[in-house]
């Protein structure tokens, strides 16, 4: 199926962090995975991601991936 490429701006990923999707280790496989995708260094991101508690680790995600992953608590 073929589709208008204004809907890939629609698409964004959402992921409900009181849930197993929420927790620190999925939260760092889909932040690889985006890093693959947009270009970014996944090291030094995890290293931030990883460098505190869990609060640091999602605030770290949302600064890096907050335009493309909406978060729900």
């Amino acid at each position: 199926m073929i589709k208008s490429a204004s809907e890939i701006e629609s698409r964004v990923i959402e992921i409900d962090l009181r849930g197993p999707q929420g927790n620190a280790f999925n939260l760092i496989g889909v932040a690889a995975r985006l890093c693959r995708q947009l270009g970014k260094d996944f090291n030094e991101i995890q290293e931030r991601m990883t460098s505190g508690e869990y609060e640091n680790l999602v605030k770290v995600f949302d600064d890096e991936f907050g335009a493309f992953v909406t978060l729900y608590r």
